[in-house]
């Protein structure tokens, strides 16, 4: 059965045949995507698995602590090829992202071996490397023994992979020549626009550019469409609230968290230029955000999209991705469009969140461990997940050229492809890596929610918070 689709499956892995005569030949043989997927994803491992001994840790069993996700999903999906492939074991625990961090935490802080390796954020890493919790992955990445031949390290995007790697030096440049890999990118979140087609379209309003063109835009939405707020954004008083749209629009500019001079860091957010951005983005929320904005997470920004409650949210991409299906009463009416807050910036340069798999120092086998790393981060369950599950998105380029993948959006998703496309060049994170970041960066959010609910002015708010945060710069002894 299949031994024509295996033929054709073959050839393109040996380079006979290129992706778009493939699907050609797939299609004409009657095989849906799906099915195709999953007889790609079995052939591929079976030819990497004869260039490299995946089965050297047959028998050995690892233990993961994940968060409840869709990455998650399709990594257990998919996960018998990888008992079949290795002769490995895999167990996990898994807890929502309320109490997920905290287990995190808890299991590194008491030095427990129970897992062997873990989800995190690239921020979160910025604390458990220099404590010691988790390795320099580079050693297993530069070991020809340990890595087989085709995981291909700089198929990873390269604002992704550099944004993941710390040299542990406070204002240290992300991805620098002497910078540890802390972690090793899975899937990824973008910053842009996703907007109701219908709602703008009611409002004769054009997808804005510009930071300038969203607040007429958000204005002129929400005056046409009763009980819809114009824009979604975040408001808690969190981390959060930072690190998504804002701070790409705010990077866009040229702006920056901290300044570095010689290695001492200083707050930068009392420039002209930012007090210009804030002014925008707080008239911006109180004119067309939620009225509840200042209790706006992930959860209540996506939602409201969802529901019809807003026209548009400058957020997450895979956020507008989730909205756009399930039993979301919007579901097939979302859009998404790339955003450069700066008019006379060439494209955007969002900032991303990036979950990523870390192995702890005090795994009991870190060498096996790291055969599922390899095997969880590589190409073809990449490529396993963006076709047959809902892994978006993809942290590499291979997986992001797939035909399939990139038809799969375009049916579904428009705009999205094109959204990344423009924007990937551009995507890293923006923050200055320092270990005061989640209590400075939760400080920033605060004063933020002073600006909106009109307690304080802007300029004197962020002058208030740069001396703030240099007084606690200067007591860690960054300053």
């Amino acid at each position: 059965m299949y031994e024509k689709e295996k033929d054709a499956i073959g050839a393109f892995l040996r380079g006979e045949m290129d992706r778009r005569a493939l699907i050609r030949r797939l299609g004409g043989l009657g095989m849906t995507a799906a099915s195709a997927g999953t007889l790609y994803n079995m052939m591929a491992n079976n030819a990497h698995a004869a260039d490299f001994d995946w089965q050297k840790h047959k028998g050995k069993s690892v233990k993961l602590l994940l968060n409840k996700h869709p990455y998650t999903d399709a990594m257990i999906a998919n996960l018998p090829n990888f008992k079949d492939m290795t002769g490995m074991d895999v167990s996990y625990d898994i807890f929502p992202e309320d109490v997920y961090f905290d287990k995190v935490t808890a299991a590194l802080s008491s030095r427990s071996s129970e897992y062997d390796a873990f989800m995190t954020g690239a921020y979160m890493t910025w604390t458990y490397g220099p404590a010691g919790w988790i390795v320099d992955h580079n050693e297993w990445l530069n070991d020809p023994s340990k890595t087989n031949p085709n995981y291909n390290w700089d198929d990873m995007l390269e604002g992704v992979r550099k944004s993941c790697a710390w040299n542990g030096v406070p204002g240290g440049e992300l991805g620098s020549p002497d910078a540890k890999q802390w972690c090793i990118p899975w899937g990824y979140e973008q910053n842009n626009i996703t907007f109701n087609a219908a709602m703008f379209e009611k409002a004769g309003v054009k997808v804005p550019t510009n930071l300038d063109e969203m607040l007429e835009a958000a204005a002129a939405v929400q005056a046409a469409n009763d009980g819809v707020y114009g824009v979604g954004v975040r408001g808690s008083r969190s981390w959060a609230t930072i690190h998504p749209g804002f701070l790409s629009a705010y990077a866009n500019f040229g702006e920056h968290d901290l300044s570095n001079d010689g290695g001492k860091l200083s707050a930068a957010m009392n420039t002209a230029g930012s007090k210009e951005f804030h002014s925008k983005w707080v008239k911006m929320i109180q004119e067309s955000g939620a009225s509840d904005w200042s209790t706006h997470t992930w959860y209540q920004v996506g939602t409201d999209l969802g529901a019809g409650k807003s026209a548009m949210i400058f957020d997450a991409d895979i956020l507008g991705y989730f909205m756009n299906g399930g039993e979301n009463a919007m579901a097939g009416q979302l859009q998404f469009a790339p955003f450069a807050a700066n008019p006379a910036a060439s494209a955007p340069t969002p900032n991303i969140w990036i979950w990523s798999l870390a192995m702890s120092k005090f795994s009991k086998d870190l060498d096996a461990t790291w055969y599922f790393m390899q095997w969880a981060s590589g190409p073809e369950h990449g490529l396993f997940g963006a076709t047959e599950m809902d892994f978006v998105n993809p942290v590499r380029k291979s997986v992001w050229d797939s035909d399939v993948f990139r038809e799969r959006l375009n049916k579904n998703y428009p705009g999205y492809v094109e959204m990344h496309d423009v924007s990937a060049p551009g995507a890293s994170i923006k923050f200055t890596a320092q270990p005061l970041f989640f209590d400075l960066t939760t400080e920033w959010a605060a004063t933020l929610q002073r600006m909106v609910a009109n307690e304080v002015p802007v300029d004197e708010g962020l002058d208030q918070l740069a001396q703030s945060m240099n007084s606690q710069l200067s007591e860690a002894g960054l300053r």
